[in-house]
C-alpha cells in the first residue's frame, strides 16, 4: 500500500491512547442513548438571549442542563477505587462538580480542559470562564502542561508501587523517535514568566470529577448520535451531546389525540461504570432534566 503520511504520537496523543486504553481494559460500561425533546428549552433559551446585554451560547446553556442534572444524581459526579485481585472498591462522592471538556484550540489541536466548581454557577460565569479558558491556551505550550500532569500521575503510579507501569512510561517517552520533547533551559525560564492566570496551567487539564463532550458543537448539520463512550476512570459517568436534531415526535394534542409531528431533540449518550453504579442511580439525573424541559422558565433563575 502507498503510504500517505505517518506520525509519532506527541504527549496529547500518548495521554488520550493510555486513558482510553485503560477504561476499555479495566470498566464494564453501561451506554444509554438518551434523547430529550427540547422545543420549548431551545425557544426559551433563545428568547431570553435577545433580552440580555451578553448573549449566552447554547452550548453553555446545555452544558448547564447536565450541571443541574449531576446535582440531582450527586452518585455520578463520583470518582472509584477498585482493586480487581482483592475485590475491594470505594466510591467518593464530589460536592464540587468540575467538568472535563474535550475542546478545540485555535491552533486546531484538541485538548481536555476543566471547568472547576460549577455546581452554583451562572450560565454568564460558566460562558466568561470557558472564553477565558481559550484566552489563556493562545498563550500556553499545551505539551508542558500536559508533561506536568503526566509526571504527577507516574509519581502517583510510583507511591502505588507501579514500579513496571513507571519504566515503560519513561522508556516510550524518553527514548528513540517517541522521546517527549519539552522546554528546556532559557527557552522554559521564559516560558514559565508568564503569569499563571495568563496561560494553561496543570490545574486547568487536571481530571475532573465527569466528562462531557459536545461533538454537536463541532458539526451543527450532523444528523446521529454517539452510540458508545469510554468512562475516564477514576470518574464513574461520562457525557456526549450530538447537535440538535428535528426528529419525528408522538405527542398528544389538545383533543387529547395522539399524532406525529417535528420536534427538536438532544441527543444525549451517557455511560456508567458498572463496577460502582447500577442504571437506577441514573434515573434522577434524566428526570430532572425532563423536569427543566417541561418548565424552561426555570433558565431565568441560571
Amino acid at each position: 500500500m502507498k503510504v500517505l503520511s505517518s506520525f509519532h504520537f506527541g504527549i496529547q496523543r500518548k495521554i488520550i491512547a493510555n486513558m482510553t486504553t485503560e477504561s476499555w481494559d479495566n470498566i464494564p460500561h453501561i451506554a444509554f442513548n438518551y434523547e430529550p425533546d427540547v422545543t420549548e428549552f431551545v425557544a426559551y433559551c433563545k428568547e431570553l438571549n435577545a433580552s440580555r446585554e451578553t448573549k449566552v451560547s447554547l452550548n453553555t446553556y446545555f452544558l448547564k442542563l447536565i450541571i443541574e442534572g449531576l446535582k440531582a444524581a450527586p452518585i455520578l459526579n463520583s470518582h472509584i477505587e477498585f482493586n480487581k485481585k482483592l475485590v475491594r472498591g470505594k466510591v467518593t462522592t464530589f460536592e464540587s462538580i468540575d467538568i472535563s471538556m474535550p475542546v478545540i484550540l485555535p491552533n486546531d489541536e484538541m485538548m481536555t480542559i476543566t471547568l472547576h466548581d460549577l455546581e452554583n454557577k451562572s450560565v454568564e460565569q460558566i460562558q466568561s470562564e470557558m472564553a477565558d479558558m481559550r484566552r489563556r491556551a493562545e498563550n500556553s505550550n499545551l505539551a508542558e502542561a500536559m508533561f506536568e500532569v503526566s509526571m504527577e500521575n507516574t509519581i502517583e503510579a510510583l507511591k502505588k508501587g507501579q514500579i513496571c507501569k513507571v519504566l515503560n512510561r519513561l522508556i516510550g517517552s524518553k527514548t528513540g523517535k517517541h522521546k517527549i520533547k519539552t522546554l528546556k533551559g532559557k527557552e522554559k525560564r521564559e516560558y514559565e514568566k508568564i503569569p499563571k492566570e495568563d496561560r494553561i496551567t496543570k490545574d486547568d487539564i487536571r481530571q475532573g470529577s465527569v466528562t462531557v463532550s459536545n461533538v454537536g458543537s463541532l458539526y451543527r448539520g450532523q444528523r446521529g448520535n454517539v452510540t458508545i463512550l469510554e468512562v475516564v476512570p477514576p470518574q464513574v459517568s461520562t457525557y456526549c451531546l450530538a447537535a440538535v436534531q428535528d426528529r419525528p415526535q408522538v405527542v398528544t394534542n389538545e383533543a387529547g389525540e395522539k399524532e406525529i409531528i417535528v420536534r427538536q431533540v438532544l441527543p444525549i449518550c451517557m455511560a456508567i461504570d458498572h463496577r460502582a453504579l447500577d442504571f437506577g442511580q441514573s434515573v434522577p439525573f434524566m428526570k430532572r432534566i425532563d423536569e427543566i424541559l417541561a418548565n424552561p422558565e426555570e433558565v431565568k433563575n441560571w
